[in-house]
């Protein structure tokens, strides 16, 4: 199969032939149809996270099942799917507690060392990314990391919620759980802050306020729902909040994966607020904030994959898009070819895209 090979930071990906394993007993094999680029990609391709090369990066994709192992039951030949990264076994404390999105054993949904690599390339190991793989014709995966849809689900719309979207809506709807009548901050109005933005629509909030640094991107938050607009290139954000809400935020939520927006983030709260960090801050870096501040319970909290259970929350999200209530047209500002996967990722670190879709014919 045709795979976008990931083969160290700095690196241009580069288009091969990769070989691709038949499932076993309770995997499933997809032939991918869509794939979104998200910025959590091009903090590896940057060199921010580290993955073993060489790799096929890309987690955010639905497509259709080709093969199923012997043992799976929930799926069959011919199902339409959306792939999620938080793969979970089912039986570990935190999948038994309700948190299948922090699963401590995803080995368990793993091929075991000694195994035939899923992925490979001239008898070598391709390294399988996120347990996933996007950025390739068709994906070899545990069947825990599928959720069947319905077959009048586009399948464009259907990858986003594979992670932007189900990330973005769960951190607002699961994660701080967003009261109706309050007020949210929102820093990065890329297609996880455009998500966050709708979910917190979706919940009630009386203001959202979406805050960038390109005027196009908080045009299109605008349309999406957010109440204001906060250009971060022309002065203090918080203090812009401030004067907005008249003292702080009750929700803000960081979507880039910056320290200092991080740091902003928790700074826009009013008392008893709560900041969510979703976006990926680098390895090593500390998050600063300033401990009197606690004496005002207000509260700083992460966010992962947004506290998703995503065989539940998926099919919600998708109800929302046919109800007309969730946009995820909009949030598709390209589509192009497995072949325009580096142009993608410039395209995002330029600002000139919420979402770049990549579709498999």
């Amino acid at each position: 199969m045709k795979a976008a090979v990931f083969h160290g930071p700095g690196q241009p990906l580069t288009i091969e032939q990769v070989d691709i394993d038949e499932p076993k007993a309770r995997e499933v094999l997809v032939r991918t149809v869509a794939s979104g680029v998200c910025h959590s990609d091009l903090h590896f391709v940057d060199g921010l996270y580290f993955w073993m090369t060489p790799a096929i990066l890309g987690h955010e994709a639905a497509g259709v099942v080709e093969k199923v192992g012997s043992q799976v039951a929930y799926l069959k030949p011919g199902d339409h799917v959306i792939a999620c990264l938080s793969v979970f076994c089912g039986y570990c404390e935190e999948c038994m507690s309700g948190r299948p999105n922090l699963c401590s054993n995803k080995e368990a949904t793993q091929r075991a060392p000694g195994e035939a690599p899923r992925l490979s390339q001239k008898g070598q190991v391709i390294n399988q990314f996120a347990d996933l793989s996007g950025y390739a014709e068709k994906m070899l995966v545990h069947e825990n990391a599928l959720v069947k849809i319905g077959n009048d689900v586009p399948f464009d719309r259907a990858a986003l919620i594979g992670c932007g979207v189900m990330t973005g809506v769960g951190a607002a709807l699961n994660t701080a759980k967003v009261a109706p009548g309050s007020t949210v901050a929102v820093f990065g109005a890329g297609g996880v802050g455009l998500a966050i933005i709708q979910g917190a629509r979706i919940a009630g909030a009386r203001m959202i306020i979406a805050v960038d640094k390109f005027p196009a991107k908080l045009e299109l938050a605008k349309k999406l729902g957010a109440t204001h607009a906060v250009d971060a290139s022309k002065g203090d954000a918080v203090s812009q909040i401030r004067a907005l809400t008249g003292g702080g935020v009750d929700y803000s939520f960081e979507a880039i994966g910056l320290k200092v927006a991080a740091e902003q983030a928790y700074e826009s709260i009013g008392v008893g607020g709560v900041a969510t960090i979703v976006g990926m801050v680098p390895l090593g870096q500390k998050v600063e904030v300033d401990g009197f501040s606690f004496l005002f319970e207000k509260r700083i909290q992460g966010c992962f994959m947004g506290s998703n259970r995503f065989r539940i929350d998926m099919p919600r999200i998708i109800e929302f898009y046919q109800q007309g209530r969730l946009d995820l047209d909009d949030m598709i500002t390209r589509r192009g070819k497995l072949e325009d996967v580096n142009e993608a990722f410039r395209a995002m670190k330029a600002g000139e895209v919420a979402r770049t879709v990549l579709m498999f014919d």
